[in-house]
């Protein structure tokens, strides 16, 4: 019996810092995955070389200045013109592309945070993840204690669901103060 009271004691430890980590560790990945959602002005290749294409025509272009090369001025222009163009459709279309994967990453993220609680809140439901002395959080212990069993020798056993929704909130607050 003695044994049983101290590995119970040991993972009540060990859960409440265990349960903050993959908490904050499942922020940071979101965070990480907005951030480069809304990264913009991709240089990949293409475009370096559509971008070089475009200069290298409007400096042809403005190099023909003389009336008898008009036209031809005129035609490297509208070419110009028209590679800008390919280059927006191409830079569109690339960005869908990417949002798109980036929000399938997003959704996979969010189903395996959602199955991890689940599987966190069935483990240690009814099972105090860490203890508070009564004193720190007077008014709101029975709140934190929720379907733990309440107080024990003037301690406020801390509930999975409360420490979830505590935790969530500190690392929101961490994450902001990292940007």
């Amino acid at each position: 019996m003695g044994e049983e009271v101290e590995s119970v004691g040991h993972r009540v430890s060990a859960a409440a810092p265990l349960t903050f980590t993959i908490v904050i560790t499942f922020q940071l990945l979101s965070g990480w995955l907005e951030r480069l959602k809304k990264k913009r002005g991709s240089t990949n290749a293409t475009v370096i070389q559509f971008r070089g294409e475009i200069k290298q025509l409007l400096k042809e272009a403005s190099s023909l200045s003389q009336p008898s090369t008009f036209a031809q001025a005129a035609k490297l222009r509208r070419l110009a013109a028209a590679k800008e163009k390919e280059l927006a459709n191409y830079q569109e279309s690339h960005s869908k592309e990417m949002k798109m994967s980036y929000d399938l990453y997003l959704k996979v993220l969010f189903l395996f945070k959602v199955l991890t609680y689940f599987v966190l809140i069935c483990w240690f439901w009814r099972v105090p993840v860490a203890t508070i002395s009564q004193r720190l959080v007077q008014p709101f212990g029975k709140l934190l204690s929720w379907r733990t069993g309440g107080t024990l020798n003037n301690h406020v056993m801390v509930g999975i669901i409360p420490w979830l929704i505590l935790s969530t909130r500190v690392s929101k607050f961490v994450c902001r103060l990292l940007k």
